[in-house]
């Protein structure tokens, strides 16, 4: 007897393949899920770019380019790494400390900083850098004081030219010039002093390249670099080197582990647990005939056996199957964030055995741990009962899952409290808890919920012919194959729902702040800077009656209460000019205190005041660009910080911890459309407040790749379930027929049952959605949720389309087998 079951589990897969094809589907599903987050997790912690511009240093000294932030002591204590907006610079006497180490050859001190030249842009160096990158002269000599070299078409030996720097127009000879060598961008480079004191941060460099002595090599030499320079600098060797040259590696690999860590692990415990029911629903379809297995003498333990054997014939080659869809999966989206210029083009995707194993080991766990689940009633309970029960489904709740239920659902209502009364990005993290929370209320009061939904949904029908009396009574009677139907469709409208509306929402508030609070005749600009005198020029240009200059940037706020505190990028304009222009031309709608622009001084969104708390009187502490610490008095608060930009403060406060101190924009009152367009791009206010909008593209289409993720897997999930209770109720649609009813009515009533399931599933998932979004969109903008009808009607005929096509094709293949 010890192989009979075994025997059992090899005849019931070779025999009735379609009872597991819903499982292996599921099953594959799930491993595809898994695979793609694992890969883009993976990408995102091993990510790198090869050095290009440090190829030759073997050894590079730079500050560190993310910021600490601590919370807690003790036990409690932890610490999150946030990339740094801008470049953080190390202090330029640190080149004598690295160049005096054993075995160095020589220090140099490298900066990297944008010059004009007319309305050219120019990339910027110091001489020394050509050291490691290997620039030659091709006519001349090297730069001294006043003096530059150029690597520009048509530059000469001896020319005069005019440079525009931070601080203005400078005149400089030209003692060289050098071979582009294929650079798209103009280079100028100054002697080491010059650039120092030109790049906008006097003494404070980008880096430290180290060249070695020879026969000293490159870890030897680092190793001395970082402890001649202790906790001031950072080193790097190898490959590591290249991530002090791409400020936007850094982001990059945060947002892959956002995606696959975060993103991937809600999505993998949804693809887990809708598998798990899967599981579980295959094995309860075929619980008549463990029903007399038992009544003929197989054990409990042979039960479970041939159960766990099913498992393990179906899950391996499940999981596999799901692999090569998982890698096509994360390629295809590592590939749209690389053409969006959300990651460096150098990065390449890590694929290896560590994520595809996971993937395949969580499908055969699963598998395994739902089957023993379902397996436990069937094996234990009297052959009798069993065989009662095969026929009649058990009406009883388990007195497991009805408890952590029902605290599920009043944990999902408490929290749903907590958000609407929470700000910003506190209530946004307590609303997901609340989807969370309500999905697995849903999923383990499933029968009862089903239950409920047959009882109000059914109730119209019950007065109607005899196909909608027959399917009332069936959804009734069968609340558990309803409830493994509505859950999946419930994800996928829940999730889907939040996803996509929070950012429909938050796009329409901001479009409307944006529209409102534009009262600019005139805004100009240039992705290189606007130079210097522009301001200057605006003013005095015939009609303009107020002009200020905007230089864009962000800075790290702490925001969030307690021990649960973080990081958040605010964005920022620092104003050039006086606060009385600034309100001509953009009316931020101050709601606190009075809007001035002294150092020292900032005005705040109230949103992000709130996530903060802070208010007006209070000093805001931050992190400029760079990472250096500051801590502006708040003057006013305002609420319009969505459509513009959450912090307005002097530009001067700024513009020494940005690598380019250029504004970028002018906002002018009055004058003509042709006397300014000769400073920049012209745009008048629609024209800005749409090319503004195409700044939160990405955000959108995150939210929108991941719905479509989660709500594609549910919705599969949903068609797999259905299709399987379908197909499992050949027997009864066969004696529906016999007894003379007509192929019409019966799938007239299969129809009905679909409706009920889909309508169920979209009013339960649109409830939670909007229990979801009411208290987050609350917290982040102080306004209702916005749900475009288009976009929610596109949904809902989704789920009705799936759930008819998904039930009435098998129910007439089934009718066409039981004739």
């Amino acid at each position: 007897m010890a192989f009979v079951p075994n025997g059992l589990a090899r005849a019931a897969v070779r025999f009735k393949p379609a009872a597991f094809a819903g499982t292996f589907v599921a099953l594959m599903m799930a491993s595809l899920i898994v695979a793609a987050c694992g890969i883009l997790l993976e990408t995102g912690l091993r990510a790198s770019v090869p050095p290009v511009r440090y190829a030759n240093a073997p050894v590079v000294a730079a500050a560190d380019q993310e910021a600490h932030f601590v919370t807690g002591s003790g036990d409690s204590r932890s610490e999150t790494a946030t990339p740094l907006p801008d470049r953080a610079r190390l202090d330029a006497s640190l080149v004598t400390k690295a160049g005096a180490v054993p075995g160095a050859r020589a220090a140099v001190a490298d900066v990297t900083f944008p010059v004009r030249s007319g309305d050219k842009d120019v990339t910027a160096h110091g001489w020394g850098s050509t050291a490691f990158t290997g620039e030659k002269l091709s006519a001349g000599r090297a730069p001294r004081t006043g003096e530059v070299a150029l690597a520009a078409p048509g530059a000469a030996v001896g020319d005069h030219v005019t440079l525009t720097t931070s601080d203005g127009p400078r005149a400089f000879r030209v003692s060289g010039t050098v071979t582009s060598g294929g650079q798209e961008t103009p280079t100028a480079w100054f002697t080491d002093s010059d650039a120092i004191r030109l790049s906008g941060h006097p003494g404070r460099i980008d880096a430290i390249a180290v060249l070695p002595e020879p026969g000293v090599s490159a870890a030897t030499l680092g190793s001395r670099v970082a402890h001649a320079l202790g906790s001031k600098a950072e080193v790097h060797t190898g490959d590591d080197r290249g991530a002090t040259e791409d400020s936007l590696l850094g982001y990059a690999k945060e947002m892959l582990v956002a995606l696959g860590g975060s993103f991937g692990g809600i999505a993998a415990l949804t693809a887990v647990f809708t598998a798990a029911g899967t599981v579980a629903l295959s094995v309860g379809q075929r619980a008549r005939e463990y029903a007399l297995l038992r009544a003929i003498g197989t054990t409990p333990r042979q039960i479970r056996r041939t159960i766990a054997t099913e498992t393990l014939l179906v899950a391996p080659l499940a999981g596999a199957a799901g692999l090569l869809p998982g890698i096509a999966l994360a390629t295809w989206w590592f590939g749209q964030l690389k053409d969006k210029g959300a990651i460096p083009r150098a990065v390449d995707l890590s694929v290896s055995y560590l994520p595809l194993t996971a993937a395949v080991g969580v499908a055969v766990l699963t598998a395994l741990g739902a089957g023993y689940l379902a397996a436990r009633r069937p094996s234990r309970i009297k052959p009798g009962q069993a065989l009662s029960e095969a026929s009649v489904e058990r009406v009883r709740v388990g007195w497991i899952r009805t408890p952590l239920g029902v605290a599920a659902a009043v944990g999902g209502v408490v929290l749903s409290g907590i958000a609407a009364s929470a700000a910003g990005e506190d209530a946004a993290n307590a609303a997901l808890g609340v989807v969370m929370l309500f999905m697995l209320a849903v999923a383990l009061l499933g029968p009862l919920v089903a239950r409920g939904c047959a009882a109000l949904f059914g109730l119209p029908l019950r007065g109607a012919d005899a196909s909608g009396f027959l399917a009332a009574a069936n959804s009734r009677t069968n609340a558990r194959r309803l409830a493994s139907a509505i859950t999946p469709i419930v994800l996928a409208m829940a999730f889907s729902s939040v996803l996509v509306f929070m950012h429909t929402s938050e796009d329409r508030v901001a479009a409307d702040q944006q529209r409102a609070a534009i009262t600019a005749d005139h805004i100009v600009t240039s992705d290189g800077g606007l130079p210097p005198g522009a301001l200057a020029k605006a003013r005095n240009t015939d009609g303009v009656t107020s002009a200020v200059t905007l230089l864009k940037t962000s800075v790290l706020v702490p925001v969030g209460s307690g021990g649960d505190r973080w990081l958040q990028s605010a964005s920022t304009q620092g104003i050039t000019g006086t606060a009385a222009d600034l309100r001509k031309v953009q009316d931020l709608k101050i709601e606190t205190g009075g809007l001035t622009l002294g150092r020292g001084q900032i005005a705040v969104d109230t949103a992000l005041a709130r996530s903060a708390h802070v208010t007006t009187g209070d000093r805001l502490a931050l992190l400029l660009p760079d990472g250096t610490k500051a801590s502006p008095k708040i003057v006013a608060t305002y609420g319009r910080g969505l459509g513009l930009s959450q912090l307005t403060l002097p530009a001067a406060d700024v513009r020494r911890h940005v690598t380019s101190a250029f504004s970028t924009e002018l906002w002018a009152k009055g004058g003509t459309a042709r006397d300014l367009a000769g400073l920049g791009t012209l745009k008048d206010r629609a024209g800005y407040t749409t090319a503004q909008s195409m700044d939160r593209e990405l955000n959108a289409w995150a939210n929108t790749t991941m719905a479509a993720v989660l709500g594609g897997f549910a919705a599969v999930a949903a068609v797999n379930t259905l299709v399987m209770t379908v197909l499992d109720r050949r027997r009864e649609l066969g004696t529906l027929r016999l007894i003379g009813s007509t192929r019409r009515q019966v799938m007239r009533m299969i129809r009905w049952e679909a409706l009920i399931v889909a309508v169920a599933g979209i009013a339960i998932g649109s409830a939670i959605a909007l229990a979801t979004l009411v208290p987050m969109m609350n917290g982040l903008t102080g306004e209702a949720p916005y749900i475009p009808p288009l976009v929610y009607g596109s949904f809902v005929g989704a789920v009705l389309l799936l759930g008819l096509a998904a039930t009435t094709i098998p129910a007439r293949a089934a009718l066409k087998s039981a004739a």
